[in-house]
């Protein structure tokens, strides 16, 4: 990125999400939820909102968030969908807004009340014309079309049963270290293959949590970051590339588009995978690790399953993946906690699950819009 202003992240915020699910409350408003975020993550940055000119929105509408919010006045505003994908979008769109010098200081906020408003994430998932269609199958959900994307990939690949266990144990083994997760109990193996299918041949510890919380990110020039109250993490490269039908599939599992985001965030970067010290890694659903990790060069196409072993993915390990839950026990704030953990890896903030010498992240978004960063401290 030579030639633009640089660009860190400087405050992060999040609610915690294990209170919220212990204690649901059909009168939960997703704005408050994402203006106790951001008040967290502007104290984080030792900033207020006067100084804040670049806000984002997802999930809540940026009319009423801007006013909610306490940010009337930005310079630049938009507002983005609740998918799960726009988490990486919101941050490429606070990027380029620095880099280009039409905002200084971007607040990125998410709020999501989904479990107190029994949101299902299925049945209405789609306007595209043929969700009918698609419908009389069961395919009314992501889950069911990852499930369908997953029954290739074991066809193709020969994977057994039970191969997704280690992902789902390494998510909850973190999250166990994560004060603010909502599932801290441990999973073992036989549990996992006990429990029922949801869309086979995915089962219940394969899915996201539905589950309510805020998060924000608060970003701003590696210059003015350096003056502020804590290490910056600068954001090394960013790149995005859609895969895009009328269906949550993808019939090579997002390889070509994610091939051709990790050849780009790599060579800006001057990072691959053998430098990253912890991957967050949107996983809405346990197969989704999987494809990431083949799409951004971690392991041998067709052979994650094989290759993400407890001891290679776990805090500990060579790789260590989603230190703080991930999505199927921490939270499911659809790739926006990911970004926190990330950040408070690098700044040595996490605690019992702190990676041992952090200074390195990668993001990465398997999904209709592939997006990926990398991360570094300063």
């Amino acid at each position: 990125m030579t030639g633009l202003r640089q660009v860190a992240i400087v405050g992060v915020g999040q609610t915690d999400f294990g209170a919220l699910y212990a204690n649901k409350d059909a009168q939960r408003d997703a704005y408050a939820l994402g203006a106790e975020a951001l008040k967290l993550a502007l104290d984080d940055a030792g900033l207020c909102k006067d100084e804040v000119d670049g806000l984002l929105t997802a999930r809540i509408g940026y009319e009423h968030g801007a006013d909610v919010l306490g940010i009337p006045h930005p310079r630049v505003i938009n507002g983005l969908e609740g998918s799960g994908r726009m988490s990486g979008v919101a941050v490429q769109h606070a990027v380029a807004l620095i880099q280009s010098g039409q905002a200084d200081v971007v607040a990125c906020v998410y709020g999501n009340n989904g479990r107190s408003v029994k949101m299902t994430y299925s049945g209405a998932y789609s306007e595209a014309p043929t969700q009918g269609y698609d419908a009389m199958y069961g395919m009314t959900s992501p889950g069911a079309y990852v499930a369908m994307m997953y029954q290739r990939y074991r066809h193709e690949y020969g994977v057994p049963e039970g191969a997704l266990a280690p992902l789902a144990i390494n998510n909850r083994r973190n999250a166990a270290l994560n004060p603010v997760a909502v599932m801290r109990e441990e999973l073992t193996e036989e549990q996992y293959l006990a429990s029922r299918y949801i869309a086979e041949p995915l089962r219940l510890y394969d899915y996201c949590l539905i589950n309510d919380g805020g998060v924000a990110l608060i970003l701003t020039t590696l210059e003015r970051a350096r003056d502020l109250a804590k290490r910056p993490v600068r954001i090394a490269a960013t790149a995005a590339r859609g895969d895009l039908s009328n269906y949550y599939t993808s019939t090579d599992f997002f390889f070509s588009a994610s091939q051709d985001v990790a050849k780009r965030v790599y060579g800006m970067s001057g990072y691959g995978p053998q430098d990253m010290d912890c991957v967050q890694i949107y996983d809405n659903f346990t197969p989704t690790l999987l494809f990431s990790l083949e799409g951004f060069d971690y392991a041998p196409r067709g052979e994650a399953w094989k290759w993400a072993t407890a001891d290679r993915i776990a805090r500990t390990g060579q790789t260590p993946i989603n230190t703080a839950g991930g999505h199927t026990s921490e939270s499911y704030m659809q790739g926006w906690a990911h970004h926190v953990e990330a950040v408070r890896q690098i700044r040595g903030e996490t605690g019992e699950r702190q990676v041992a010498d952090c200074n390195i992240a990668h993001y990465i978004c398997a999904s209709p819009i592939v997006t990926s960063h990398v991360l570094v401290g300063e």
